[in-house]
């Protein structure tokens, strides 16, 4: 089950693509787009981590940041942001203990071992302010997004 909207985030720390890693409470003061995919490498997640890359800007004013989060491992994840030109966007990999950032997020599909297609969006003090998840096949829109995080 997803963590309810109005309850506080859970605290993490996991390795990005270029194997950096990124803690939730390091972005205090900041809004936050986890943005859960299933598998590196595939079509709809592709899409879903460009529109993030192609947002940066608009993120940056308005005092966010994305991350991208799915059980590959590191290795993967750096080759797959090389391959589909995300160069700001961390990456996260939640590969070990595998899926556990989903898991804590309620996301992750135990008989398939990756995360559900999700999204949330935390405000500065990283509350629960909207969430979604989507059906595998799905791209979120970017474009709701954006809405969302300008509501805060």
């Amino acid at each position: 089950m997803p963590i309810p909207i109005g309850e506080k985030a859970r605290a993490f720390a996991l390795k990005d693509q270029h194997g950096n890693v990124v803690a939730l409470e390091g972005l205090r003061d900041r809004k936050v787009v986890l943005s859960f995919h299933p598998l590196a490498f595939t079509r709809i997640c592709t899409y879903q981590m460009q529109d993030l890359e192609r947002s940066k800007e608009q993120l940056d004013a308005l005092n966010a940041v994305a991350l991208g989060i799915s059980v590959d491992p590191v290795p993967a994840k750096h080759a797959w942001a090389k391959e589909i030109g995300v160069k700001h966007t961390p990456l996260l990999s939640d590969f070990w203990p595998h899926g556990e950032v989903a898991e804590m997020y309620g996301v992750f599909r135990r008989d398939d071992g990756f995360s559900e297609r999700a999204v949330y969006i935390l405000d500065g003090e990283h509350t629960v302010r909207w969430v979604k998840i989507y059906p595998i096949s799905e791209r979120p829109s970017i474009e709701e997004i954006l809405k969302v995080l300008e509501s805060l």
